[in-house]
């Protein structure tokens, strides 16, 4: 367990150095213009009605509807104007945190990953485990369920301890599954990356449990109010930046992680291949075999 310990600490360094690196810097800012348009042109065309129905929603809630004529009771009646934008940015914050981490994969995770094994681990052979599509459909199944979890999970939000509990779990679970896969999607074959997943599972669910709350860092920057919903569109934008850096961050500490661990396993499987083929002790203290008799 120490040593796993120390190969996380090792990994969290060597991640936090690339992260400075001009090339992966460069690289952040594709997913952040493509899930910066998307986002902005979804709300474009459908901002309106959003809120539109979920004030209707609200106005249908006996109980949303005394809470709200306490509101205007006690003098914060502007509440009430931003009571359905605020609940529909706080629905769609989920899905820019997944769109963010889709396109990280897709798009950074396997230069980040040859650039980690190209520094580190040049002799690491490509047994390609996880095509590009295979990763991908990956990645998309485990947010799908990622998703349906934190839908679940809401009504349990309102007690305090648990919404700063549930959401980093679920959002560490999410990653644990998807980084490690894709850390490991090029070099390690199918039956090395299953063993190596269950062979690290708690340090590999540590790292996921750490990045779910760096993932959730930064939806701080929400707890503005009133004012979250005038500033939105910067904070969409600043948003999906954070998480873009965070992803980005988290392939690269899954990758020195994991492909560490897949060099160590190989080493020692051409250590175990190798002492296999000495000759034992017995073997070599054997007398030779007497010589055979000539013939007549």
């Amino acid at each position: 367990m120490v040593n796993s310990m120390s190969r996380v600490v090792d990994a969290f360094w060597r991640a936090a150095a690339y992260c400075l690196h001009p090339r992966v810097i460069a690289l952040s800012i594709l997913p952040l213009l493509l899930a910066a348009g998307m986002a902005f042109g979804l709300a474009y065309f459908f901002w309106e009605s959003a809120v539109s129905g979920m004030r209707s929603t609200l106005d249908s809630w006996r109980l949303v509807e005394t809470l709200l004529g306490w509101l205007d009771h006690v003098g914060a009646s502007g509440l009430r104007s931003v009571l359905a934008p605020l609940l529909v940015l706080a629905l769609a914050l989920p899905v820019i945190v997944v769109l963010s981490l889709l396109l990280v994969a897709l798009l950074m995770t396997p230069t980040l990953v040859k650039m980690v094994a190209e520094r580190r681990f040049m002799g690491l052979a490509l047994k390609q485990g996880g095509p590009w599509w295979k990763s991908l459909a990956w990645s998309a199944w485990h947010s799908l369920l990622a998703l349906f979890a934190l839908v679940v999970s809401m009504p349990f939000w309102l007690i305090p301890p648990l919404v700063l509990i549930l959401p980093p779990l679920i959002w560490g679970w999410l990653g644990y599954k998807v980084f490690s896969f894709d850390a490991l999607a090029e070099h390690a074959s199918v039956a090395e990356r299953r063993q190596l997943m269950r062979a690290h599972r708690l340090p590999l669910l540590l790292l996921g449990l750490v990045t779910g709350y760096l993932g959730a860092a930064p939806a701080a920057i929400w707890a503005l109010g009133v004012m979250a919903v005038a500033l939105a569109p910067f904070l969409i934008l600043a948003s999906i930046w954070l998480y873009t850096l965070v992803f980005a961050f988290s392939t690269l500490w899954f990758s020195h992680y994991c492909l560490a661990a897949l060099h160590e396993l190989r080493q020692q499987r051409a250590a175990e291949r190798g002492a296999q083929s000495l000759p034992t002790v017995e073997e070599l203290l054997q007398p030779p075999p007497a010589p055979l008799p000539p013939l007549p």
